[in-house]
């Protein structure tokens, strides 16, 4: 039988003393890909094959890390709730409805929610409404919420994930009907202002924001951070040339209504700024910042300066970063857009600069950084050093996909031709006679009178 013999060297390896869970979540994962989801056989093949095998919360990440089919495991989940030997907790179902929602298994997520209702708890129900709204159905979101007795912690999770989804309007009326229930405070009223400005309802944002406020709800920083994102939004589809006037206006307001800035302040208007190339209204504000800049603002005005052609200044930035303690911050994904920059702007001998100089600093390069850069190289002619980050690439166990490089005619140095100085030409008798003869013609004319002219008659 087939299953037996893939199942074979399991015990084997379970009677032996160097057993390992991750062979068993192999064996359960082939089980359950290999035999049929309906009917009574893979129960009965899992109590025949593992019922010994004691199940916990990370045997089961293994096996779903595995990809079984989704209904399989949700009938895995029931078989080891059944035995009694797996107690269906809080993060067990956090992991299984996470699995179901992103293979889009939709009735098996409802139905494992419906099951283990007693069992469900922050972590689950998060994971369960991210996945259903990011899955484009937020209404069954709201269907599951509207079942689970009002708690203000779940109700905040799903006006969260509501509002990064831009679903301004769902996460407003569910606030109002569970007004009467969980009354709503600031944190609340912050996600709705960002549910509006996600999806670029700035009036509404606004006149969400002037209710609050007659409400005497205090909104903070994040609400006015959220405001300010949604105008730089609009500004850079409508208008980019507005975009540092419409700031400058909310930035009033909040000097107006006392509210503090923070680095996410600053950040969106430098990003924002750097977007449409305005490099040094971004470096004015960066150099006139009351708080110390978070590392996206380093990133994002690094990378404006690189752009920029100003790579001196864009170092400069890099080590004022490290000096204030965000170095770590800077990981493969940064390194690679920098040198991505550089090499697109043929700045190539920077761009290994930058290279060589993060990993001083402990930047480990991929494949994506390594090709690039020998691509470069060699379209620049200098094939030496493309082929020294090969082995290099090699060495590290970085495998590069073997391409044809063509040098760039614009970067090929051309070698002088050196035009050889041509003496005079020796001239036969023919040509001194000819020559001889047209310079006596010339001397005979020139002592005839010309012929004066000859006046009209009026």
């Amino acid at each position: 039988m087939k299953p037996a013999r893939l199942l074979s060297p399991l015990h084997r390896h379970l009677s032996s003393s160097s057993s390992s869970t991750p062979d068993v979540a192999i064996a359960i994962a082939s089980a359950l890909r290999e035999l049929p989801s309906h009917g009574d056989d893979l129960p009965r093949h899992l109590s025949l094959r593992f019922s010994h095998v004691p199940f916990s919360t990370s045997l089961l990440s293994q096996i779903l890390s595995l990809s079984p089919p989704p209904l399989s495991a949700l009938l895995l989940f029931r078989w080891a709730v059944s035995r009694r030997s797996f107690t269906p907790s809080d993060a067990s179902l956090s992991l299984l409805a996470s699995f179901l929602g992103r293979h889009r298994h939709f009735p098996a997520l409802s139905a494992l929610l419906l099951d283990f209702r007693p069992s469900l708890g922050p972590k689950s129900l998060h994971s369960a409404f991210l996945r259903l709204i990011r899955a484009g159905r937020p209404l069954p979101a709201l269907n599951l919420l509207k079942t689970l007795p009002p708690d203000p912690k779940t109700l905040a999770s799903l006006v969260s994930l509501l509002a990064d989804r831009g679903h301004g309007a769902l996460a407003e009326k569910l606030v109002k009907e569970s007004a009467p229930e969980v009354f709503p405070d600031d944190a609340l009223c912050c996600d709705l202002i960002r549910a509006w400005c996600a999806s670029g309802k700035l009036d509404q944002a606004r006149r969400l924001m002037e209710e609050m406020r007659r409400g005497g709800f205090e909104l903070g920083t994040e609400a006015y951070n959220s405001i300010l994102a949604c105008v730089s939004l609009l500004c850079l589809k409508k208008d980019p040339l507005r975009l540092q006037s419409e700031a400058d206006k909310v930035l009033s307001a909040m000097a107006a209504r006392g509210v503090p800035k923070n680095a996410d302040t600053f950040h969106i208007l430098i990003s924002n700024l750097c977007k449409i190339r305005r490099t040094e209204a971004a470096m004015e504000i960066f150099r006139t910042m009351e708080i110390p800049p978070n590392s996206e603002t380093f990133v994002a005005v690094m990378r404006s300066l690189y752009q920029a052609g100003r790579t001196a200044e864009g170092d400069e930035v890099m080590e004022k970063m490290r000096g204030a303690g965000l170095g770590r911050d800077l990981g493969r994904k940064e390194y690679y857009g920098f040198v991505k920059i550089l090499c697109g702007i043929e700045r190539v001998d920077h761009a290994v600069r930058v290279f060589r100089l993060g990993k001083g600093y402990g930047f480990v390069p991929g494949k994506k950084t390594y090709e690039l850069l020998v691509e470069k190289l060699w379209k620049h002619g200098q094939v030496c050093r493309a082929r020294s980050l090969m082995k290099e690439a090699a060495a590290r166990g970085v495998e590069i996909s073997a391409k044809e490089y063509d040098v760039d005619e614009r970067f090929v140095k051309k070698k002088k031709e050196k035009k050889k100085k041509e003496g005079k030409k020796r001239l036969s008798l023919p040509e001194k006679m000819e020559r001889k003869r047209k310079r006596l013609r010339k001397l005979r004319l020139s002592f005839v009178k010309k012929p004066k002219g000859v006046r009209r008659a009026y």
